[in-house]
């Protein structure tokens, strides 16, 4: 598959860039490849994101110099001894392909690259039976930072708010790959005759232990193989699903989903309202518009009005009987589905996420009717998106009150009224929600 080894590499770069996330990076190789070259590729983009740091580590080993390759070769290098570490593909294959994409000029370009990435690459195959996983450190912090692939800064701050061992717990949920969790469009069939109808198709499928419209595919199926139940779910995590009914919306209310694209929470709302009453959608992205357009349209749905806008620019809208504020994050909650993020912020970024998000939170709930109902949630873990964001706003903004558990009767998830969720306890994505009453 050498095609698919250079898109990978290309990919990763990409990624490295901040020119794309996994998904789009991908994307861009479908008309390339077939789906067995498709599942290949995206097997190493995700686990080479997944187990970067590793990698690294293990050819810091062989490199004198790392940090002087260019972001292609350095990437040739990781796919490479991904497959040789983590997948069963023949190791004189990966080599020669390795090689290939430095000769053809991808890579560094220098005549003397080829030569390197195949001694690099043979001297890795000769020691790989002495890395034994998980490797050795004396300092914790690293050891749990290389094993698992994660910054150290975050791995810090994870040992001292919940200890090493379920910091490692964490740590070792965002290695996994997550499951494929399905929402039933209620608008158009029953959770009961969906699963009925992947069981006709050869899914294996369960129900989901908290989320009355969830499904969960068992075994390594794709997307594709779902498309003859097209227009009766969406992709969506069971944490996610969650969200929706924390904030309890009923037919023929108004209500508005501030952060709203690519729609899975809107649609989730506009089928608990059995479409009846109206849902505004607002985001600013032209692109997540285009798919929530696209969500909205292959579902059937009628209630939802979208609005390209600025959240500070809706002050002119008459006020709303519930408002999700689904607000930008880290992330760190869905870093399983997304490990990218692991490289992509540092500490000092979760203050400014964290003003960001307070001021997003007072934009809205001057829209919010009196005695209407605010959710405010983050896919992230962090205690400076989550209760530090609602201690500032209920700081300043004395109208309003938390609810405990809302529209969601399940307690566990619910800590001095707030909502969270972990993928290493719950089996789920990470998130932070807490319900807000304003005032009579």
């Amino acid at each position: 598959m050498p095609g698919a080894r250079l898109y990978a590499v290309t990919a990763l770069s990409a990624i490295a860039r901040n020119e794309a996330r996994p998904k789009q990076a991908i994307a861009v190789f479908d008309p390339l490849v077939d789906s067995r070259d498709r599942s290949f590729l995206m097997e190493i983009v995700y686990g080479v994101l997944r187990h970067r740091d590793t990698l690294d580590w293990i050819l810091a080993k062989f490199l004198r110099h790392p940090g002087k390759l260019t972001p292609m070769t350095m990437n040739n290098l990781r796919t490479a001894v991904y497959q040789l570490c983590y997948m069963r593909v023949p190791q004189w294959a990966v080599v020669n392909e390795a090689v290939e994409i430095e000769k053809n000029g991808f890579g560094d370009g220098t005549p003397g690259m080829p030569p390197l990435v195949n001694a690099v690459l043979r001297n890795v195959i000769r020691s790989k039976d002495s890395f034994a996983f998980p490797l050795k450190f004396d300092d914790p912090v690293m050891g749990l930072a290389v094993n698992t692939s994660h910054p150290r800064w975050m791995i810090k701050r994870w040992i001292k708010r919940f200890g090493l061992e379920e910091a490692g717990q964490i740590a070792a949920a965002n290695m996994m790959k997550p499951p494929l969790t399905l929402r039933t469009n209620t608008l158009r069939t029953t959770r009961e005759r969906l699963l009925g109808l992947l069981t006709d198709n050869g899914i294996s499928a369960g129900v989901t232990p908290y989320s009355p419209e969830g499904i969960l595919v068992k075994g390594p199926v794709h997307y594709s193989d779902l498309l003859f139940a097209a227009g009766l779910f969406v992709v969506q995590d069971e944490a996610s699903q969650l969200v929706s009914h924390l904030l309890g919306p009923l037919p023929g209310e108004r209500i508005l989903d501030a952060c709203a694209a690519p729609g899975g929470k809107t649609t989730h709302i506009a089928q608990l309202m059995n479409d009846s009453g109206e849902v505004v959608a607002v985001d600013k992205d032209p692109e997540r518009l285009r798919r929530l357009d696209q969500n909205i349209g292959s579902l059937g749905i009628t209630s939802v009005r979208v609005i390209r806008e600025d959240v500070s620019g809706l002050a002119g809208l008459a006020p709303f009987d519930r408002i999700l504020l689904d607000a930008p994050c880290s992330a760190t909650g869905v870093i399983r589905r997304n490990p990218d993020v692991k490289y992509r912020h540092k500490a000092a970024d979760l203050q400014g996420f964290r003003g960001k998000q307070l001021e997003l939170l007072r934009s809205v709930a001057c829209l919010l009717k009196k005695g209407g109902t605010l959710v405010y949630s983050v896919c992230s873990i962090e205690p400076e998106e989550g209760e530090q964001v609602i201690n500032d706003f209920l700081k300043v903004q004395g109208d309003f009150r938390i609810i405990d558990t809302g529209g969601l009767s399940h307690s566990q998830f619910f800590d001095r009224g707030l909502f969270r969720t972990f993928p290493h306890r719950d089996a789920m994505d990470g998130f932070f929600g807490a319900i807000l009453c304003k005032k009579n």
